[in-house]
């Protein structure tokens, strides 16, 4: 395990990043709303966070830790990723340009140019914009702000950790949604074992589940509803000895799953959440993880990009 991400300097990066970022809320439910038995959960509100996902930590602890050259920062991004480091480069006066593939939706694409970066959209996959972009850092010298394999990135998903343990110490058990794995990378090495951390990802790509089942971090198929946040070819390599170690196990949830918890949270508690940050509750609510009668169980709720809701 990298000596790099540790709860110590997790705790230095939420004090370096704190100005930058929101400190989201939490609601506690009673899955009996949800047409379950009655237990208290706690969600995590990190949808409200700023560009719409947990993305944002990650994104200012690279701009406000690296050497950033006269040409900017660099990003490939399904989306979410994207729209946090313009976020972050606006906020601080950067130049950006963003790189994402076709199947990223409408509603990041616009977020990512309403903060101004330049926006480059081509390939089918997460890998072809990961590829384009290393090509213009080659070209140009600009920074490349990985979006889950980058040291800077998982401290910074992991500040996420630390404020969920300070706002909710009595949980047992946290459910976190996975695509390439900064997020549940991050937050599994501040907690390091004190909760029972559960991946959860689509059917369709199952980076962490093949990683863990195979040793090591494999190809995974990249498809399905959640294909632009929770789908690259492999979990990073940084953050898997961490989920080696202290996560608990991973579950696959479908894209019917994922469409039942999305319409779930809209009906119940007026929440609007993208498929990908509808994942980890889709686990809980169509019973792909079921907790212990004494387990106190919590929820991240991570993105909400998405163009579900139209108002008049």
């Amino acid at each position: 395990m990298t000596p790099l991400i540790t709860p110590e300097r997790i705790a230095e990066t939420r004090r370096l990043i704190r100005s930058h970022v929101r400190h989201t809320p939490n609601l506690r439910v009673d899955m009996a709303d949800f047409g379950l038995g009655e237990r208290p959960v706690d969600l995590k509100l990190e949808f409200m966070q700023h560009s719409g996902s947990f993305k944002a930590r990650g994104a200012f602890t690279n701009l406000l830790t690296r050497s950033l050259p006269p040409a900017g920062v660099v990003a490939a991004s399904g989306g979410n990723h994207g729209a946090a480091v313009a976020y972050a480069a606006m906020r601080l006066g950067v130049p950006a340009n963003i790189f994402v593939p076709a199947v990223t939706s409408p509603a990041k694409a616009e977020r990512i140019r309403s903060y101004g970066a330049d926006l480059v959209v081509g390939g089918d996959r997460y890998a072809d914009a990961l590829a384009a972009s290393e090509k213009f850092v080659a070209e140009t010298g600009a920074l490349a702000v990985h979006a889950y394999d980058q040291v800077e990135t998982l401290l910074g998903q992991g500040t996420l950790g630390a404020e969920i343990e300070a706002d909710l110490p009595d949980i047992t058990t946290l459910l976190v949604a996975v695509g390439g794995g900064g997020l549940i990378g991050g937050i599994a090495a501040w907690f390091r074992g004190r909760v029972k951390i559960i991946a959860v990802e689509p059917e369709g790509s199952p980076t962490l589940n093949m990683a863990l089942e195979a040793g090591q971090p494999i190809d995974a198929p990249t498809e399905g509803i959640a294909a632009d946040s929770l789908a690259p070819r492999q979990v990073g390599k940084l953050m898997f000895p961490i989920a080696q170690a202290f996560v608990d196990r991973s579950v696959l949830v479908s894209d019917d799953d994922i469409r039942l918890a999305q319409h779930a949270l809209w009906d119940k508690l007026r929440i609007v959440a993208e498929p990908g940050g509808a994942a980890a509750f889709a686990a809980l609510l169509r019973g792909k993880y079921v907790p212990a009668p004494d387990e106190r169980v919590a929820i991240l709720l991570c993105g909400a990009n998405t163009t579900a809701v139209t108002f008049p």
